[in-house]
């Protein structure tokens, strides 16, 4: 169910109200008693649960869920080749634009 924000035109109390979205909306302000809440345009809130896309997807930020990186090794490529290796790949492979 939503939640749904609501202001009292008449004393701006604002308050919070979880509803269903076929609910009728507010009208009666329970701080004031006038008849003058109005429902207020707000960012919708919402919680991804399980494994779903997020999790195997775009939780490892740019690591796969199915390949656990080996400790201690480190993904950031060296600028340059090793000293006496002139046949040598560039260290940032040869698919990349630079190349």
């Amino acid at each position: 169910m939503p939640i749904y924000a609501y202001r009292c035109e008449s004393c701006g109390h604002t308050l919070e109200a979880l509803q269903k979205v076929s609910d009728a909306p507010l009208r009666d302000c329970p701080a004031c008693g006038a008849s003058a809440l109005h429902k207020q345009l707000t960012a919708a809130g919402f919680q991804l649960k399980g494994s779903g896309w997020y999790a195997t997807d775009f939780k490892g930020a740019g690591t796969s869920a199915t390949a656990p990186a080996a400790a201690g090794a480190t993904s950031a490529p060296t600028s340059a080749p090793a000293a006496g290796a002139k046949d040598a790949a560039p260290a940032c492979g040869a698919s990349c634009a630079c190349h």
